[in-house]
């Protein structure tokens, strides 16, 4: 965890944890730095091609390496991440692969809100990421 910021939860708020995994952190108090807001993240690759069609799994992959990329072009990197929205086509299907969201934010254990929608903004997609981050200044 990066200095200065503190995952706060509290034992009179629900722990959620699914496949053993902590999900979140009901609330992040960052350091004062800059503020990185990430535009929501697909499965496309840098060619703009759809990665992974009708598999969750291989597009929560290509979505955490777009974070990563976004978060570095910006200075920083996934320990840097304080919020997360998810959006999932089936939420069933997403919390089957809690072990990916772990290993791209589990070290960092953001506050997170998940939810399903009918469609994203393509048919082919399944799961799309914002992220909101404070790089230290």
């Amino acid at each position: 965890m990066k200095p200065g910021r503190q995952n706060v939860d509290s034992s009179d708020l629900y722990e959620r944890k699914v496949g053993g995994h902590k999900l979140y952190s009901h609330a992040v108090v960052a350091p004062i730095g800059r503020c990185v807001f990430i535009s929501g993240q697909l499965a496309r690759d840098v060619k703009g091609n759809i990665v992974g069609r009708g598999d969750m799994r291989t597009q929560l992959r290509q979505v955490g390496e777009n974070l990563k990329t976004a978060l570095r072009a910006a200075g920083g990197s996934l320990d840097d991440v304080v919020k997360i929205t998810t959006y999932a086509t089936d939420l069933d299907e997403f919390f089957k692969h809690v072990d990916l969201r772990a290993e791209y934010f589990g070290k960092a254990l953001p506050a997170s809100t998940a939810v399903q929608v009918a469609r994203l903004s393509h048919p082919d997609f399944l799961v799309e990421i914002e992220a909101m981050a404070v790089i230290a200044a």
